[in-house]
C-alpha cells in the first residue's frame, strides 16, 4: 500500500500540469474536470461565436442593450390586421344576407307549404306498391309503380267520382293560378295566398262537380236521346260542349270568384256582361282540337282528367302571352281572370 501511494504522488503533478496547459476544447474533450472549469470554458465560447441573425429573433442593441422585436412585431401585426379585415368582411356578409331574409316570411310560408305538398305526393305515389316490388329491376318497379297508380286512381274514381273529380280539378286550377302569378312576374313571396285558396275552392266546388254532371249529361243527350252513334258523333257534342256549357262554367267561375271576394251582385253582373263572349272566342283557340280527342277518344270518366292536363299547359301559354305584352288590360274583374286569355278563368 506504502508503494502504490508513493507511485501515485509521483505520477499527480505531471499530469494536473499536463491538464492545465493543454487547450480546453467543450466539443472534443471527456476528460473528467469540475464544475467551475466547465462554467468558464462555456462563458469563453459563447463570447467567442458570432450568433446567426434571424428575423424572428430578439437583435441586442449596442447602445443600451435593449432586445428589440421589431420584425416579429410586425409580422404579428400584419397577421392580426389581415384576420380583422376578413373577419368584418364576413360579418358584413353575413349580417346582410339574414337582413334581407330574415322579414321575408311570405316566401318561408310559400316555399314551406310547396315542400310539403310536394313530399305528401311524392310519398303517396312512391309508397304504393311497398313491400310487394322484393327482387324487381328497377324497370319493372317503374312500370309497376305507374301502372298501380293509375288502377288506384281509377278505383276511387269508380267509388266516388264527383269527390275525385272535385279534387282533380281544386289540384289543377290552384296549380294554374301559381303559373299565372309566376308567369306575370310575381316572386314566391309575393304570391297572393288568398287568390290561390280561392282558385282551388272554384275548381273544387264548381269545375269538378259541373264537369262531371255534364259529360255524363252530354253522353245521354247525344246517345239515348238522340241516338248519335255515327263516327262524326263528337262533332255536335264539342258544338254544344263550347256554345252551352261554356259560358255556362266561365260565368259560373266568376260568380265564385266574386262570391269569395265579397263583391257586390251589381258588380259580379257587370264582369259576367263584360266577359263571356271574349271567354268564349278565347277559348275557341284551342278547346275544339282537344276536344276531338275528348269527345271522341276518352271514356266519359276519364274526361275530366284529360281536359284538366290540358288546361295546365294552356295556362301557361296564355300566362305568358300576357306577361309579354305590357299593353293588354290585365284586370277583367275577377281577379283570377288576368285579362281574357291569362288564366284558368278561359279555360275549359
Amino acid at each position: 500500500m506504502l508503494m502504490l501511494s508513493l507511485l501515485f504522488l509521483a505520477y499527480m503533478p505531471s499530469n494536473i500540469e499536463a491538464f492545465s496547459s493543454a487547450p480546453y476544447s467543450l466539443s472534443r474533450r471527456r476528460t473528467p474536470c469540475s464544475p467551475s472549469t466547465i462554467q468558464a470554458a462555456t462563458l469563453e465560447n459563447i463570447t467567442e461565436e458570432e450568433p446567426a441573425e434571424s428575423p424572428f429573433l430578439p437583435t441586442a442593441s449596442a447602445a443600451d442593450g435593449v432586445l428589440l422585436l421589431e420584425p416579429l412585431s410586425q409580422h404579428v401585426n400584419s397577421i392580426i390586421t389581415s384576420s380583422e379585415s376578413l373577419f368584418t368582411s364576413i360579418t358584413d356578409v353575413t349580417t346582410n344576407a339574414i337582413q334581407s331574409r330574415s322579414f321575408d316570411k311570405d316566401a318561408i310560408i310559400n316555399y314551406s307549404v310547396f315542400i310539403i305538398t310536394i313530399a305528401i305526393v311524392l310519398e303517396h305515389i312512391f309508397s304504393v306498391d311497398i313491400g310487394i316490388t322484393r327482387g324487381f329491376t328497377p324497370i319493372e318497379i317503374a312500370e309497376r309503380i305507374a301502372l298501380d297508380n293509375w288502377h288506384s286512381y281509377t278505383h276511387i274514381l269508380s267509388t266516388a267520382p264527383i269527390q275525385t273529380k272535385a279534387v282533380t280539378s281544386a289540384t289543377v286550377y290552384t296549380i294554374g293560378d301559381i303559373i299565372a302569378q309566376r308567369q306575370q312576374g310575381t316572386e314566391v313571396g309575393k304570391l297572393d295566398r288568398w287568390r290561390i285558396v280561392r282558385s282551388l275552392a272554384a275548381g273544387g266546388i264548381g269545375h269538378g262537380p259541373m264537369s262531371h254532371v255534364w259529360y255524363h249529361l252530354s253522353d245521354d243527350l247525344f246517345e239515348n236521346f238522340l241516338h248519335l252513334h255515327a263516327w262524326w258523333d263528337f262533332l255536335p257534342k264539342i258544338a254544344v260542349d263550347q256554345l252551352v256549357f261554356g259560358p255556362i262554367w266561365n260565368n259560373s267561375y266568376i260568380l265564385l270568384l266574386g262570391a269569395m271576394q265579397l263583391q257586390k251582385p251589381e258588380q259580379i253582373w257587370e264582369d259576367m256582361k263584360r266577359t263571356t263572349i271574349p271567354l268564349v272566342v278565347s277559348g275557341l283557340k284551342l278547346w275544339p282540337f282537344v276536344h276531338c280527342i275528348t269527345y271522341g277518344l276518352i271514356p266519359v270518366e276519364n274526361r275530366l282528367l284529360w281536359v284538366d292536363a290540358v288546361e295546365i299547359l294552356w295556362v301557361t301559354i296564355l300566362a305568358g302571352e300576357a306577361s309579354g305584352d305590357s299593353d293588354k288590360d290585365v284586370d277583367v274583374g275577377a281577379e283570377a281572370l288576368v285579362a281574357v286569355e291569362t288564366n284558368d278563368g278561359s279555360l275549359r
